[in-house]
């Protein structure tokens, strides 16, 4: 009988699926219908090559596009965690919050409905190619890896 080595499931090392969080700028969950400053809700999905998953949806109470700076800080705060959010048209002083907090404003039209936004984003993930995506890749891949260093070298306390 051959000398096999058997692996435990638990400790087997796989690669880890990459998932970028994206929003949504949408009254409906079907299409990008909203300008960011005057978003009455946002759709948050967790995108994997070959799959996206709603995570989260966040209404907002309406307001007007008039340059009040206040009504960003509740938006941007929502988005925490996304690496983009997806707008009809966003303002100067909302694009320079967004990326302060590492959130990458897209402009898209109202036509473009989320499903198929999702399908392009996976896509890019696997092929590559699109800036803010492959950024986003890389940022998550150091992240892990230096995870993965800490672990490997032990945690003493």
């Amino acid at each position: 009988m051959a000398n096999r080595r058997l692996q435990l499931a638990w400790s087997i090392k796989e690669e880890p699926a990459v998932t970028i969080r994206v929003a949504f700028a949408s009254t409906d969950r079907e299409r990008v219908n909203q300008h960011f400053g005057s978003a009455e809700a946002f759709a948050i999905y967790d995108v994997e090559p070959g799959k996206a998953n709603l995570v989260g949806y966040g209404e907002f109470a309406a307001e007007a596009q008039d340059g009040n700076e206040d009504k960003l800080a509740a938006k941007i705060g929502f988005l925490d965690g996304c690496q983009a959010v997806y707008v009809m048209a966003v303002g100067a002083s909302a694009i320079k919050q967004c990326l302060a907090r590492g959130i990458q404003p897209i402009r898209c039209d109202e036509v473009d409905e989320i499903r198929i936004l999702l399908e392009e984003l996976s896509t890019a993930m696997r092929e590559g190619g699109t800036p803010w995506v492959d950024k986003a890749i890389a940022a998550q891949n150091r992240s892990e890896d230096r995870f993965a260093d800490m672990a490997d070298e032990g945690w003493d306390g």
